[in-house]
């Protein structure tokens, strides 16, 4: 997840300029494409929320579709379009999708949103990790991505990484 240094993830808008920084930390590390699309080859499955899902097919207008052709289950209860024969619409339990159907056949499932679809994972012991990458930048209002999650969860760091850009990102597994 990607989000403001006050925790917010998602403008009222929902653009993403801010993403965009003008931030210069020397002692960080440069993102390489050449990294990015090795980490992403890691991938095996995403999931996301409806809105999430909205957004990535209006941002693939300008941009392209941002998962490629990996499978994508898209967690909903409406009738959403579906462009890409990877993608699928899911309305269910959460563990049944995970236990018994995902994790027998993917190695690494990533949950790219949203703040709802994680809260349930989170509350429902369904994810092992969390990466945060933090923007240097304070929004001061928007969609939080923890807001009451209704439970304290133990985390281990497990890296942290400062880009040159200013983001930072945290890295945890989630203690069980």
């Amino acid at each position: 997840m990607v989000s403001s240094l006050d925790g917010i993830i998602a403008k009222k808008d929902n653009s993403v300029s801010w993403f965009d920084t003008a931030d210069y930390y020397e002692k960080g590390v440069e993102v390489t494409e050449q990294a990015t699309q090795e980490f992403l080859k890691t991938i095996d499955c995403y999931i996301m929320g409806s809105r999430t899902y909205e957004h990535a097919l209006e941002l693939s207008k300008s941009y392209g579709w941002a998962y490629g052709d990996i499978p994508t289950i898209v967690v909903t209860h409406r009738s959403l379009p579906i462009e890409r024969k990877n993608i699928e619409l899911y309305a269910g339990d959460l563990n049944k999708l995970i236990i018994e159907r995902l994790k027998p056949n993917y190695k690494n499932i990533w949950l790219v949103g949203g703040a709802i679809l994680a809260k349930d994972f989170l509350r429902l012991n369904l994810a092992d990790e969390i990466r945060l990458s933090i923007m240097p930048i304070i929004l001061g209002e928007g969609t939080l991505f923890f807001n009451q999650i209704g439970q304290e969860q133990t985390l281990h760091l497990k890296e942290v990484t400062a880009y040159k850009s200013g983001m930072v990102e945290l890295w945890y597994e989630i203690r069980k």
